[in-house]
């Protein structure tokens, strides 16, 4: 008989006992989270008084209790505080850190492999998971360069569709359209032994993706997608189209006629720090319960 190992935390008084492999949401703000830097507007300045908590970048964390791994999902510019998170779940004395996944080179999603260098952890051969594109954009361009060149990152190469093979973990990674100054924007499937995981923080339009979303919530058990901005007019002056992501409302609309329990799969991530549903007692968190969508938030994790 094979004996699970066990991993005890404390939650709201009570003791759980997790195994197998957890994934675990360690930020789903926008690419620098929020308050934003800059902003002092009234909708950003609760975060710089304290009246309301902050909220890191998008950064998900998955462990292997069994094998003792753990690897990270975005290197955010949150990362110090993240690894920190990271370390109570599993600590470094008994888990390795065996990769981080990237998905692409915009600021909150890789900035924190800084974290790595030398001028900090000094880390030795962290794999790192990119795609080819953003393999060359890290070997040829500073400061990412110098953590190639000193050995404190191993890139591994990804490609569309083909799965990486983690012992009781499997990620495949998914092209979506994105804008790719530097690198191709992915998502990742993300699966277990039991169940399946989709993470999607950034895409321009479902319609102009070569899936069906609908069709893909049908393979999985949990998905977190891009929430950037909860409904167009969130931007005051600008011409929101300008900065395609699908909106909230939008993927709800679209998602609308789907079954309860399909649309309960949906954890709504990476939140701009203009967007209401950063909050669970705004009009616009309680119009996505209604409609039986989820809002992603810091420490909740799913058993993979």
């Amino acid at each position: 008989m094979r004996c699970a190992l066990l991993v005890l935390f404390l939650f709201a008084g009570r003791v759980l006992a997790y195994d197998g492999v957890t994934l675990h949401v360690l930020g789903i703000g926008q690419d620098t989270g929020y308050p934003q830097a800059g902003c002092f507007q009234p909708h950003c300045l609760p975060g710089w008084t304290g009246e309301r908590p902050r909220r890191p970048a998008v950064s998900l964390a998955v462990i292997d209790h069994a094998a003792r791994r753990r690897y990270l999902f975005e290197a955010t510019p949150d990362f110090p505080a993240q690894f920190y998170q990271l370390e109570q779940l599993a600590p470094s004395s008994s888990f390795a850190l065996s990769g981080i996944f990237l998905t692409h080179a915009h600021m909150g999603h890789y900035t924190g492999l800084m974290y790595l260098g030398h001028e900090a952890i000094g880390a030795s051969a962290v794999p790192v998971y990119v795609m080819p594109r953003m393999k060359n954009y890290l070997e040829t361009n500073g400061p990412w360069s110098q953590l190639v060149r000193f050995e404190n990152v191993d890139l591994k190469t990804l490609a569309h569709e083909e799965a990486v093979e983690l012992g009781a973990l499997q990620v495949t990674p998914v092209l979506v359209p994105h804008r790719d100054e530097y690198s191709e924007t992915v998502g990742f499937f993300i699966a277990g032994p039991s169940k399946r995981a989709l993470f999607i923080p950034d895409i321009n339009k479902w319609d102009i993706w070569d899936r069906e979303l609908a069709d893909v919530l049908q393979s999985v058990d949990f998905a977190f997608l891009d929430a950037t901005f909860y409904a167009d007019g969130e931007l005051p002056g600008r011409d929101m189209s300008k900065i395609p992501h699908p909106f909230v409302t939008e993927t709800m609309d679209l998602l609308a006629d789907l079954p309860a329990e399909e649309r309960q799969k949906v954890w709504f991530i990476h939140m701009n720090h203009t967007n209401p549903v950063l909050w669970d007692d705004t009009p616009e968190s309680e119009a996505v319960r209604a409609a039986g969508f989820n809002l992603a938030r810091e420490g909740l994790r799913f058993g993979l």
